[in-house]
C-alpha cells in the first residue's frame, strides 16, 4: 500500500491494515510496510488531536482508546519481529559454521587430489551444499566467500582433468554465466530502477557461486556482465539524485508553508469571530497543501515537520483563547434574555392591560438591544419570549372591554385614515387647522390589537404627509428628532440595565465593553440632538 493510500485511511482503517500485515504469511519481510503505517497512523493522530484542541474537545478522551489499541498491535508484532530476528541471527550463525566446514571439505579435497575421476564428482556435491546452505551474517559474508571461491579455483588449477570433463564444466558455466548477463541487460531496462538493482546483487551471487569458464571467455563474459552492471548502477545513483533533488524541492515549499501559518499566527489584527474561522479555513487548506507535497531528508523532515506543527498550534491556541473569552460573553447575554424570558413569562397573566402593555413594549425594546447569541440558541429563546407576548396581547385582545374594543378602534383608526386620504380643503380653510383636528381625532382613538398596530401607524403617517405636504416636512423632523431623542434616552436607560446585568456575570467582560461602547456613543448622540432641537425651536 503506498504512502498515498494510507493518508487516506481513517485512524480504524490504519489499525486494521496492521493488523493485516500481521498476519499474513511473509509479515517478517514487511517491516518497512509496518513502519510507512505506524508513521501513517501518528501522523494523522497529531492532526486530529490539534483539531479536538482547538475545538475544544477533550483529546485523550477521544482518541486513547485507538492509541492504545494500535500500540498494542504494533507491540505484538515487534515482539514477534524480535524473535524471528534472533532466530534468524542464529540460523545465520548455524550457516556460517555449516559453510566452515563445507570449506574444510573442499580444503581436504584440494590437498588430497588423487583420483580426478572421483575428485569431480566430489566437488560438484561440496557446490551443492554450498549453494543449499543459506545465509551467514553480514560481517563474514566477504571473508568466507573469497575462501571458498580461492578453494574452488585453486581445485580447477590444480586439477589434472581430461579435456572432455572439464570443457563440459566449462561450457555449462558459460551458459550459466550468458544467462546471468542476459538477466542483468533486461534489467538494465526495467523501469523499476530500486528493483532492478536488487535483483542485479542476487545475480552477483549466484555468479560468484559458479566456477570458472575457459581461459579464452572469461574476459569476454565478464566485461559483458560488468557492462549491464554499470548501467544499473548508474541508473540506481541517478535515481537516487533525483530524490536528493526532489527532497530539497520538498523541504523549500515545507518551508514556504510554514512561513505562511507563522505569519497568520503572529497576526494581532483579528479582532473578530469571522475573522477566526476564515483564516482556519486558511490554515486546513494550507494543511491540505502540506499533506500533498513529498517526503525531505529524514534528517530535515521531522524538524520541518515540528516547526510545522508549532506555527499551527501557535494559532489554535489563539483562536481557542479567543472563543473562550466570547463564550462567556455569549453565556451572560443568554442570561440576560433568560431574565427577560422570565419577566414576561410571570406577566403574561397580568390584567393590567395599560400597565402590562407599556412593560412589554420595554421588554421588547431591552431584548432587541441585547448582544447576539449563536442563532440555534437565539431561535429557542426568541420563541419561549414570544410566547408569552403573544399570550398576554391575545388576551388582551380577547378581553377588551366595551369601552375599549381594540377591534373596533382598529376599525375606527382605518375610517379615520380613509377620510383623511379623501380630505381636499376647502377655499380658505386653513389646513393647519384640519391637520391638528385629524391628529386629535387618531389620538382619540384607542389601542388597536398589537399585531396591527405597526401597520396602521404607518399608513396614518403617510395619508397625513401626503393630504399636508406643506407642513410634513418640518414637523416631520422635528418629529423624527424628538422620537429619535425618545428613542435614545431609553436606549440608555436599557443599556445601563445590562451593564448592571452582565456586571454580575462571569467572563463577560466583553459584553460589558460593548454595552459601554454603546452607551457612550448614544449619550454622545443624544446631546447632539438636544442642540439640534433647540436650534428648531428657536427658529420657529
Amino acid at each position: 500500500m503506498t504512502s498515498t493510500e494510507l493518508e487516506n485511511l481513517s485512524l480504524d482503517e490504519l489499525i486494521v491494515a496492521l493488523r493485516q500485515i500481521g498476519a499474513s504469511e511473509d509479515r517478517m519481510e514487511r517491516g518497512k510496510d509496518v513502519e510507512s503505517v505506524k508513521s501513517a497512523f501518528y501522523k494523522l493522530l497529531g492532526r486530529l488531536k490539534a483539531e479536538a484542541e482547538a475545538a475544544g474537545e477533550n483529546v485523550e478522551e477521544k482518541f486513547s482508546e485507538q492509541e492504545e489499541t494500535f500500540k498494542a498491535v504494533y507491540s505484538d508484532y515487534k515482539k514477534e519481529k524480535a524473535v524471528y530476528n534472533r532466530e534468524q541471527d542464529a540460523l545465520r550463525a548455524e550457516n556460517l559454521e555449516k559453510k566452515k566446514a563445507v570449506i574444510a571439505e573442499l580444503k581436504d579435497l584440494v590437498e588430497n587430489l588423487n583420483d580426478v575421476q572421483t575428485a569431480f564428482p566430489a566437488l560438484r556435491e561440496i557446490q551443492a551444499k554450498w549453494r543449499e546452505t543459506g545465509p551467514v551474517p553480514a560481517a563474514d559474508f566477504r571473508d568466507i566467500n573469497d575462501t571458498y571461491q580461492f578453494l574452488v579455483e585453486k581445485f580447477y588449477d590444480m586439477v589434472q582433468i581430461n579435456h572432455e570433463l572439464r570443457d563440459l564444466d566449462f561450457k555449462k558455466n558459460l551458459e550459466a554465466k550468458e544467462k546471468f548477463c542476459e538477466e542483468a541487460e533486461k534489467l538494465a531496462e526495467s523501469e523499476d530502477v530500486v528493483g532492478a538493482f536488487g535483483e542485479l546483487q542476487k545475480l552477483h551471487e549466484q555468479w560468484k557461486e559458479l566456477g570458472p569458464v575457459a581461459k579464452e571467455y572469461r574476459e569476454s563474459i565478464w566485461d559483458r556482465f560488468k557492462a549491464a552492471t554499470a548501467i544499473i548502477n548508474k541508473r540506481y545513483q541517478a535515481h537516487f539524485e533525483d530524490i536528493k533533488k526532489s527532497f530539497a524541492a520538498n523541504l523549500a515549499a515545507k518551508e514556504a508553508l510554514c512561513e505562511k501559518v507563522e505569519e497568520i499566527a503572529s497576526r494581532e489584527d483579528i479582532a473578530d469571530a469571522g475573522k477566526w474561522n476564515a483564516l482556519s479555513k486558511e490554515i486546513e487548506q494550507i494543511q491540505a497543501d502540506w499533506r500533498k507535497i513529498g517526503f525531505a531528508t529524514r534528517k530535515d523532515n521531522q524538524k520541518i515537520y515540528e516547526r510545522f506543527r508549532a506555527a499551527c498550534n501557535k494559532f489554535y491556541e489563539r483562536k481557542k483563547e479567543y472563543f473562550l473569552g466570547i463564550k462567556g460573553g455569549i453565556d451572560a447575554a443568554v442570561a440576560a434574555r433568560e431574565n427577560l424570558i422570565a419577566q414576561a413569562e410571570e406577566l403574561k397573566t397580568s390584567t393590567d392591560w395599560k400597565k402590562a402593555t407599556d412593560q412589554f413594549i420595554s421588554l421588547q425594546k431591552q431584548w432587541k438591544e441585547l448582544p447576539a447569541v449563536p442563532h440555534k440558541k437565539s431561535e429557542q429563546l426568541w420563541k419561549r419570549f414570544r410566547a408569552a407576548c403573544d399570550y398576554f396581547f391575545a388576551e388582551r385582545d380577547k378581553n377588551a372591554k366595551p369601552a375599549n374594543d381594540f377591534y373596533a378602534n382598529l376599525k375606527a383608526k382605518k375610517a379615520l385614515i380613509a377620510e383623511i386620504k379623501a380630505f381636499k380643503p376647502a377655499d380658505g380653510e386653513n389646513p393647519e387647522k384640519a391637520r391638528a383636528a385629524f391628529e386629535e381625532r387618531y389620538k382619540a382613538i384607542g389601542f388597536v390589537p398589537f399585531k396591527e398596530k405597526d401597520a396602521v401607524a404607518q399608513a396614518y403617517k403617510e395619508a397625513m404627509a401626503e393630504a399636508f405636504p406643506q407642513s410634513a416636512s418640518a414637523r416631520s423632523q422635528k418629529s423624527d428628532l424628538i422620537r429619535r431623542y425618545n428613542a435614545l434616552q431609553q436606549d440608555i436607560i436599557t443599556f445601563e440595565n445590562n451593564i448592571g446585568f452582565f456586571s454580575s456575570s462571569k467572563n463577560s467582560e466583553p459584553l460589558i465593553r460593548q454595552m459601554q461602547e454603546r452607551l457612550e456613543k448614544a449619550k454622545a448622540e443624544l446631546k447632539e440632538i438636544e442642540e439640534q432641537i433647540r436650534k428648531e425651536e428657536a427658529e420657529q
